[in-house]
């Protein structure tokens, strides 16, 4: 597992960074966190909050890129414009439930405001695709609770792992 290489896409949903009204901070500090596994950034984007807009990108990376991983970083909270978690839904063929759970769980203990993100997680094809908030703080927070799984998901996902039953790193 430690030779895999995971195709990551990072997507940024941001009205005002798309606009290139500010400048895009989570985007950079997925990518740094990702150095610790053997992740390649395949394609970074910048796009405004538009439902459509964010469901054509992840279908795009998803089946014609041929990435494992699609991180977006943005549009999970409250606001009327944050809509990355119903465009997410529209387009996954089955959720992951446990990841938006974990990273919600591991920023709790943090920030009580992590009980009100909206993230989402799911399989397209071959591709895993997680919803991660839009702060810097926030991304390093959750990204850090799933970093440990992402190269066994991405392995099953493949069809090159085993079952996770086996792992050597698993609770008795």
């Amino acid at each position: 597992m430690q030779n895999l290489k995971i195709k990551v896409v990072t997507l940024t949903v941001s009205d005002k960074g798309a606009a290139g009204l500010r400048e895009d901070l989570s985007g950079p500090a997925i990518k740094e966190m990702l150095s610790s596994l053997a992740a390649e950034i395949v394609a970074t984007e910048i796009i405004p909050d538009e439902r459509m807009l964010i469901a054509e990108r992840l279908m795009h990376y998803a089946d014609k890129t041929c990435c494992d991983l699609v991180l977006t970083t943005g549009g999970t909270g409250f606001s009327p414009r944050d809509v990355t978690p119903e465009a997410t839904l529209e387009v996954i063929d089955r959720p992951v439930p446990g990841i938006p759970e974990a990273m919600r769980a591991a920023s709790l203990d943090k920030n009580p405001m992590a009980m009100i993100s909206r993230a989402a997680a799911g399989i397209r094809g071959r591709t895993l695709i997680i919803n991660l908030p839009g702060s810097v703080k926030a991304v390093r927070e959750n990204l850090a609770a799933i970093l440990p799984v992402l190269p066994h998901a991405i392995e099953i996902l493949r069809g090159e792992g085993g079952e996770c039953g086996n792992q050597s790193n698993s609770k008795k």
